[in-house]
Parts: C-alpha cells; sequence; structure tokens
C-alpha cells in the first residue's frame, strides 16, 4: 500500500507543468514548438535562458517537496524502507511529468525530475550525476548524451552503492529498487529514441549557453 500511496502522491507533483505553465503565462503552448517536449532544454531553446532556468528549477523541486511529504509520511513507521519509497516517489513524479493526463499525456522527458529525485535521494549518486552530466555537455553541448549518460551512471551506481551496503535495507528492497532504477532507465532511453538516432547519425542539436542567439 505505500508503494502505490508514494507513486499516486508522485505523480500529482509530477502533473506541474513548469515548462508549459511558463510558456502559456507568454502565450504559447511550448509543446508546438522546437522538439515539441514541455521540459527544460525545449523552454531554454523556445523562450531563453530564464525559462529554462525556471522550468529546470521548478521541475526538479516538484520531486524534491514530493519526497519530502513521503518522509514526512512515513518516516515514522516505514524508515526501513524510506530509500525504496523515495524511489517509488520519484517515479511517479517522473510519470506524471512524461505523461500528464489532463495534457493528452504529453509533457517532458523527465530528466530535471530526476535531477530533483536524485537530490533527494542520495549525495553520492547526485554527486556523480552532476559531474557526469556537466563533463558530457560541455564536452559535447549534447544535453541528451549527458542526460542519458546519467541515467546509466545511476542504474550502476545505485547497484554499487546498494551491494556494499550503503542503504541499509534487507537484499529483496535492494533488488526491487534494483529493477525500478531499471525501468526508469530504460523508459529514459525510450522518451531519447529519437535523440538516439540523431546522436548516431550526427544530426543531434546542440545546446549553446553561452552564445547569443
Amino acid at each position: 500500500m505505500e508503494r502505490l500511496i508514494c507513486v499516486a502522491i508522485g505523480y500529482c507533483f509530477g502533473l506541474l507543468q513548469t515548462g508549459y505553465l511558463y510558456g502559456r503565462a507568454h502565450g504559447i503552448d511550448i509543446r508546438d514548438h522546437g522538439s515539441g517536449n514541455a521540459g527544460t532544454t525545449n523552454a531554454l531553446r523556445t523562450l531563453g535562458k530564464k525559462a529554462g532556468l525556471i522550468t529546470f528549477l521548478g521541475d526538479s523541486l516538484k520531486c524534491v517537496f514530493a519526497v519530502l511529504l513521503i518522509w514526512a509520511i512515513f518516516h515514522n513507521t516505514r524508515e526501513d524502507i524510506m530509500p525504496l519509497l523515495k524511489l517509488y516517489t520519484g517515479a511517479g513524479v517522473i510519470l506524471g511529468h512524461n505523461y500528464p493526463f489532463y495534457l493528452k499525456f504529453r509533457g517532458g522527458k523527465g530528466i530535471a525530475a530526476t535531477a530533483g529525485m536524485l537530490l533527494s535521494f542520495d549525495w553520492w549518486i547526485v554527486g556523480f550525476g552532476f559531474v557526469t552530466f556537466l563533463a558530457a555537455f560541455l564536452c559535447t553541448s549534447y544535453v541528451s548524451l549527458g542526460s542519458l549518460l546519467v541515467y546509466a551512471g545511476f542504474l550502476v551506481e545505485l547497484v554499487i552503492l546498494g551491494q556494499m551496503g550503503h542503504f541499509a535495507v534487507e537484499q529483496p528492497i535492494l533488488y526491487e529498487m534494483y529493477i525500478i532504477a531499471a525501468l526508469l532507465t530504460i523508459q529514459a532511453f525510450y522518451k531519447h529514441r529519437e535523440n538516439i538516432a540523431r546522436l548516431i547519425k550526427g544530426t543531434e542539436n546542440k545546446t549553446e549557453l553561452f552564445k547569443k542567439k
């Protein structure tokens, strides 16, 4: 039951589409422009750096707040599986962000929401993810490549830390965590399938943060 509650609460938080709402406040639906997504990268390319920053913060923080709410609800009763509950909550937020029912299931790709999940989940993992993304992005200017490497690194590091006893949960709970992380990684690669095809062809769009429009 706790797992379903976490996913449901996460999904509700995920429905807060920062990029979509920001675009509407400026008279457009950003899903009708650029890549057609409601996430940070499309907000940045469509409406500029301020829009990109606001979208990233909003989509990240909604996951942080969802996890904080779950912690407030369950920390006295299910502290023994709190890492697992955080993952379920994060998964719910990502699903709500990627597939918002009131926008005909057309949202973003969940990367900013994932950043919020990592931030509220474990400092070791978020630190590794930040360095991985920054290195890939600065070297290539490909947001998609950095995002995919973060997910791959997240799965690998989760398994390594889990087997080292970092999360202090029983092995069956660890296996459940690995499955959730693997499913999130698979859906991230699926959402980025067109980006992957363009990366292979060498036609992926680059994002130049310091280049004037």
